[in-house]
């Protein structure tokens, strides 16, 4: 059998993470019948926020990277689409595999297409039914220009089929033909893998106890950059602190960090700064991430990332935002939507901190997604 030459596209931190399951599974299961070749597209350029975690995870360095810095959504979109076409070009590869929903996915998405590379897409069906966000748009679209689709949740399915998607093809799959896959979350591979890696240094260098602090993260435009927005959810922590006695546990994107210091209001930014009980810390690592997931009490986040890994680690979550992806831990009664919302923050926290009947029901499957993808990239392809 010739091996299949496929190309991984990842440009965010949270792809990067995703990939190492991919590679993973190729070193274990796969390497005399899958070679990979990395582009990474440079969306995420800050070594802190990048390079670190190809490292850190074990994942091969990139081959190309196209370095495309930040800018607005059309200008660095199609700087992607150009430097990744060429390499497709160059490389002729069997596939694309993307994941997610970033600008650097549907940039993928439309490159292969365009040149009919079959599109292997990683996390398909989510949806949050807001086309105001971006990462709707590029999820919808790229969903619709793959042959294969791999959805981590059986509600994903759902919405495919709603679209019109077919789920039971045979045969070789083709972008006409696309072949859809209920597989299970690649992230539930990778929180399984390197859970067993962690230990407890970390607690005891940031003078933590285990269930006795929360770990909040802020990162979304619409938290971000809307003043009124992020003080009400820092004016939230400050009160959970005060009322909870919990510390909390704050790793800040530098976007996120200079947002909050730029603040009219500093008092504010001072009563944060100042507590001690908050600790604001640079952006974590992916092992660093898990261990502070692991042990928290609770977990306040906008990170489609986050809500999910704290169902994994048995969580409880605020969802800083107005819809999620992931309905499913929403539905089970395992977070709470809030938005930027001070009262629902509040009102959110008191809640699930005194709640003791959760659920954790396998939603995001068996830990086993990655070497099932591969698999059928093998096979249907």
């Amino acid at each position: 059998m010739n091996k299949k030459k496929v190309i991984t596209i990842v440009g965010a931190r949270p792809q990067i993470i995703k990939a190492s399951a991919i590679s993973r599974s190729i070193s274990l299961f796969f390497k005399d019948q899958i070679d990979e070749i990395i582009i990474h597209t440079g969306q995420h350029y800050d070594e802190n926020m990048s390079q670190i975690f190809f490292e850190e995870l074990g994942i091969p360095s990139p081959h190309y990277n196209i370095n495309v810095g930040s800018g607005s959504h059309g200008k660095q979109t199609a700087k992607m689409i150009e430097g990744i076409e060429e390499i497709l070009v160059n490389e002729k590869p069997d596939a694309v595999i993307l994941y997610g929903d970033t600008n650097s996915t549907i940039a993928g998405a439309l490159a292969a297409s365009k040149i009919h590379i079959p599109v292997v897409h990683i996390e398909a069906g989510l949806r949050s039914f807001n086309k105001k966000m971006p990462e709707e748009i590029n999820r919808i679209s790229c969903d619709h220009m793959s042959t294969l689709l791999f959805s981590p949740t059986s509600q994903g399915i759902e919405n495919l089929k709603k679209e019109g998607f077919n789920t039971d093809t045979e045969g070789k799959a083709s972008i006409d033909l696309p072949h859809v896959y209920h597989c299970g979350d690649i992230m539930l591979d990778n929180s399984i893998h390197f859970a067993k890696e962690t230990t407890d240094e970390l607690l005891k260098k940031l003078n933590l106890v285990s269930d006795q602090y929360i770990l909040c993260t802020i990162h979304r435009d619409n938290n971000t950059d809307i003043a009124s927005n992020l003080e009400n959810i820092l004016n939230a922590l400050i009160v959970c602190q005060e009322e909870t006695k919990l510390k909390i546990v704050l790793p800040l994107h530098p976007r996120t960090k200079a947002k909050i210091e730029q603040l009219e209001n500093q008092d504010l930014v001072k009563n944060i700064s100042n507590n001690s009980n908050i600790l604001i810390l640079p952006p974590a690592g992916f092992k660093d991430i898990i261990t502070l997931e692991k042990n928290t009490r609770l977990i306040i986040t906008d990170s489609g990332g986050l809500q999910k890994e704290a169902y994994f680690f048995k969580k409880p979550c605020v969802i800083l935002r107005e819809q999620t992806e992931w309905v499913e831990i929403v539905e089970n009664g395992n977070a709470i939507l809030t938005g930027s919302d001070y009262n629902k923050i509040n009102k959110a926290l008191k809640y699930l901190l005194h709640k003791t009947d959760f659920t954790f029901p396998k939603l995001f499957g068996d830990g086993a997604a990655g070497k099932f993808i591969c698999s059928k990239i093998i096979s249907d392809l």
